[in-house]
Parts: C-alpha cells; structure tokens; sequence
C-alpha cells in the first residue's frame, strides 16, 4: 500500500480483515460452546472435586482480562518453547476465554429449570444421564438461546484484541491502512460500520428470542 487517497484496494483490504474477523468468532463460538458444555457439565456434577475444579476454572478465567490470556498464549507460550501463530494463538484464548462464560451461562440455564422436572425424571426409573438428555437439557436449550446468541455479539467485538499478537483481523487491517494514508477518522468509521453490520443481526435475533421465551412463558386464558 502507498501512501494516498481511500482506494477500492483498501476496502477489499477491510473487507478480508472482516472475514478474517467472522473466521475467528466462529472458531471461538465452535470450539468454546464444546469447552463451554463440558464445563457447565462439570459444574452440576455430583462429584464435589469436579465441581470445585470447575468452578475455579471459571473464577479464574472469568477474572482475567482477554488480554492477558492472548500474551500468555502467544508469547508465554513462546518463551517456554511452544511457539503458536497469530491465528493459533488467538483461536486458544478465545476458545478458553468463551468456555467459562458460555459454561457459567448453560450451567445457570440448566439450574433455572424446576426441580420438579428431576423429581418427576426419577420418578420415572430414567438414570441421571437420561434425564439430563431427555428432559433436563431440551428446557435448559430453550433458555439459554437468547443469552447464547447476546454472548455471540461479544465474540466479534472481541476478535478486534487479536490484533496485538499480529493476527490481521478488522481493526489490524484497519491499523495497517491508516499507517499508510493517515485518514483515521475515515477508516474507522468503516470499521464501525462492518461492525455494525456483523452485530446487529446478531443483538436483533436475540432479542426476537427472548421477546419469545417470554411471550411462551406466559400463563395461557383459560377456556
């Protein structure tokens, strides 16, 4: 890139850093919903260690900033001779930093369900197993799908941190742009823009969700 006017090139610059963007969210959302389930499990186990070594996990993760957890991951990881790409090392403190949340978000939907849900699950002779596969989990499903979607939102906004380990993502391709025609205001304005447009959809869908769960939750006129 030379230095000049705002160009077509540039914004199909912009355009693959968005990708790029919408790449790495989905490997997070993917790998961390995985993480996130096992953990959730984990942390309704009857085992008392699993749960406390889940719950620290969670406190742990939860009380660190995503930062830090990208410096561990790309240069931590380096010092002690594990050297990860930009792409690697974003994609692992990604997937870490979405499990706890997405785990701590599934394991209160799971507990919101009523007791009574278990109380009749036994009744019925089913193992635990069986009852969370058969009756517990479609409910807690239902409920977690518009705090799960919300959650999506702030996986985009996130990605833009990977631009400190050198992954070129939106506001690295953005940062990349401005050093060569210094027009910040111009650039990052269209960052907000693709932002935007990536977001919106996401924050309008969850609200459509829950206006839902909550319209079905309602008592029904008798007849």
């Amino acid at each position: 890139m030379v230095a000049g006017g705002f160009s077509l090139e540039h914004l199909y610059f912009l355009l693959n850093g968005a990708v790029w963007t919408v790449c790495l969210s989905l490997i997070s959302f993917l790998g961390g919903g995985l993480a996130g389930g096992l953990v959730a499990l984990c942390r309704i186990s009857p085992l008392r260690p699993l749960r406390w070594v889940s719950y620290a996990y969670v406190q742990i993760i939860q009380g660190t900033p995503l930062l830090v957890l990208l410096f561990v991951s790309y240069f931590g990881l380096s010092i002690a001779g594990l050297k990860l790409s930009g792409l690697t090392a974003a994609s692992v403190s990604m997937i870490v930093y979405v499990s706890a949340y997405l785990g701590e978000i599934w394991r209160g939907c799971i507990e919101s369900v009523a007791k009574t849900q278990w109380e009749a699950a036994e009744c019925l002779a089913l193992t635990r197993v069986q009852r969370l596969r058969l009756v517990i989990l479609p409910q807690a499903v239902r409920i977690a799908t518009p705090p799960t979607v919300g959650f999506m939102v702030q996986i985009v906004k996130n990605t833009s941190l990977a631009s400190i380990v050198g992954f070129v993502e939106l506001v690295r391709a953005g940062q990349l742009i401005n050093n060569s025609i210094f027009q910040p205001f111009l650039i990052y304005l269209l960052i907000a823009a693709i932002y935007f447009a990536m977001c919106y959809p996401l924050s309008a869908w969850s609200r459509k969700l829950e206006g839902r769960l909550q319209y079905g939750a309602r008592p029904q006129p008798s007849t």
